[in-house]
């Protein structure tokens, strides 16, 4: 190692020469007699050393010169050498320089972490020091040598990065030689705390020069921005190497609500909770957790914002593309509830396909008001399939279609006019809907909700909720529908009347009208009978209006007087005498001969 240390000072050794009168007087006015106790060494040091200077002095031009055949100078100091790759490592590019030792960049310098990087590639280089190792550190920045303040001037103008040596830390920051003394300020060195600034001294670093005065041999020096402009070209470096639709490996690095960061390379790309997983995720920590390595699938990379989309979901086989071979209508399935809304409930029938419960399609039985009256976030639940759509991912289920449909014997159940008793469901202009069952039905129109009077409206009568009876008037299965009717089904006073009488009963009624050979006598008030009259001719020449009388009439009592008196004499009846016709507005005696419940019709004859 010995024949390697004076290429340590070979940036800078003819300039340190040339500038030691200048450094020792202003070192003289700065630190006292320190540059005076150096000065002093050197030629005390010389006659002793004067048999080996010569070998050394040689050994060093021979080097300068090695080093200067390799070596390409620019009008303004910079150098820039052209390495050859030799090797690489996980982590290191190892390139020949032309010196006896090789140099080494970092693979992060190169796009796509030195993955395309050969042996034998060509690369431009700038030595910006040694590492713990020995090897050159290497930069692709240009980094320029000033010997001179005219390099110096031109590295400032040209805002140059320039190579310089830690020589000691000052108050508040480091004295750095770069051909001349400068100074860099603490908060610019890319140090963290005081021991990273400490083990800088002695180090070699690659700067930039933020303050020159010749005149005052004032130079200020900056290392934070060098290292920040390396950051960002090989952050750029890494970027430009990403591609959409690329497999990549990831650190997570933090979890939000919406989803997680991760670590692509030094690169930040979002990974939604949306994209996590084919089935519905709730938090992030459910699928990733921070610091797992994980492999996802570049989504999207926006230039302008520079965000980048990832997703893990998208290296899963897709279940929809098999939904159709595993489910077909009419099949009853399985599953969790996922999510409630207003217009119905979601079903998750396995990790990426759900289906969709429609409000309307949950119940036969009643008129469903929100979902969340049948089906709760987290319960499991049996449906049926409806249909399927692959291409927009949907599956409608139907709940109601688990249980049989109350429609499908409606017509034997409730036969035409039976009778049925349920509540006032709903009210509407035209009429009122009663339920009559679980899951059926039935309009009762404003026509046959009362006999005795028209109604402007069923709210009249009718309330939500009152339970009414009522008659069924029709039935239609395959519509759904059913007419009902109120006033039919209501107990009359005929109706009375024809429960408490039976054929064969005399009854008292009044001739209110005759027609022809049929007469109707009011047994009580509503009540009316027909009474058959005959065809006599006191019966025609009647009043139209009047109802007729029994063929067999009994005689009053006028007649029965003188058929009594006529057998007191041993005088027999004539065959042609007729018992008293009847007269409207007559009040007789009558015998009831039918009576028809179902049709609420009365005949009576003569008593």
């Amino acid at each position: 190692m010995s024949e390697e240390e004076p290429q340590e000072s070979l940036p800078i050794p003819e300039t340190a020469a040339e500038s030691a009168p200048e450094a020792a007087a202003t070192a003289s006015d700065e630190a006292g007699s320190q540059p005076a106790a150096e000065a002093s060494i050197e030629p005390t040091a010389a006659p002793p050393q004067e048999p080996a200077a010569e070998p050394e002095e040689s050994f060093a031009d021979a080097l300068n010169a090695f080093e200067r055949a390799h070596t390409h100078h620019t009008e303004t100091g910079a150098r820039q050498l052209e390495g050859t790759v030799v090797s690489l490592n996980a982590d290191q590019v190892f390139l020949d320089i032309g010196y006896k030792i090789e140099g080494v960049l970092s693979r992060s310098a190169f796009p796509n972490h030195a993955e395309a990087v050969r042996p034998g590639d060509a690369v431009p280089v700038s030595i910006t020091g040694r590492n713990e190792e020995g090897y050159y550190q290497l930069s692709r920045f240009r980094v320029a040598q000033p010997r001179d303040w005219s390099a110096l001037e031109a590295a400032f103008a040209q805002k140059l990065a320039v190579a310089g040596t830690v020589t000691a830390a000052v108050k508040g920051g480091l004295s750095v030689d770069v051909g001349v003394r400068a100074f860099m300020p603490a908060s610019r060195s890319g140090a963290h705390d005081a021991a990273e600034l400490e083990a800088l001294v002695g180090q070699q670093i690659t700067c930039r020069i933020t303050k020159l005065d010749v005149a005052d041999e004032n130079v200020v020096v900056d290392r934070r921005v060098i290292l920040e402009e390396q950051a960002r070209s090989e952050l750029e470096a890494r970027r430009a190497a990403l591609e959409e639709g690329a497999t990549i490996t990831g650190t997570v690095r933090s979890l939000m609500p919406y989803g997680a960061f991760v670590d692509i390379g030094g690169v930040d790309g979002l990974l939604h909770i949306s994209d996590m997983s084919h089935a519905r995720v709730a938090k992030p920590e459910d699928v990733v957790s921070a610091g797992q390595q994980i492999q996802v699938r570049i989504l999207k990379i926006d230039p302008d914002t520079r965000k980048i989309s990832l997703g893990l979901k998208q290296l899963q086989p897709e279940p929809w593309e098999t939904v159709p071979e595993r489910y077909s209508q009419g099949q009853r399935v399985s599953g969790a509830v996922t999510r409630v809304t207003d217009f119905g409930a979601f079903v998750e029938l396995e990790p990426g396909v759900e289906g969709m419960i429609h409000i309307s399609e949950m119940s036969w039985a009643k008129k469903v008001r929100h979902p969340s009256d049948l089906l709760k976030q987290g319960g499991r639940v049996d449906a049926v399939v409806l249909s399927i759509d692959p291409a927009q991912r949907r599956i409608a289920l139907g709940l109601k279609q688990t249980l049989a449909d109350p429609w499908l014997d409606a017509q034997h159940k409730f036969p035409i006019g039976s009778q049925v008793e349920g509540p006032v469901t709903k009210i509407m202009n035209f009429g009122a809907f009663v339920e009559v069952a679980e899951g059926v039905e039935g309009l009762v129109h404003i026509s046959e909700i009362v006999a005795d009077r028209r109604l402007n409206h069923p709210s009249d009568v009718l309330r939500a909720g009152l339970r009414v009876k009522a008659m069924v008037l029709d039935v239609d299965p395959e519509k759904r529908q059913m007419k009902l009717s109120i006033k039919q089904a209501l107990p009359t006073s005929l109706d009375e009347y024809i429960a408490e009488h039976k054929v064969g009963d005399q009854v008292s009624g009044r001739v209110v009208e005759i027609s022809g050979d049929t007469a109707v006598i009011e047994l009580g008030e509503g009540i009316r009978g027909a009474c058959r009259t005959g065809n006599s001719p006191s019966t025609r020449t009647a009043s139209p209006s009047a109802a007729s009388a029994s063929s067999k009439s009994a005689p009053d009592l006028s007649s029965l007087t003188s058929m009594l008196q006529a057998r007191w004499k041993g005088a027999a009846p004539s065959e042609s005498s007729q018992p008293e016709p009847l007269v409207e507005g007559q009040v007789r005696r009558f015998r009831i001969a039918r009576l028809n419940a179902d049709k609420k019709q009365i005949e009576v004859g003569l008593a």
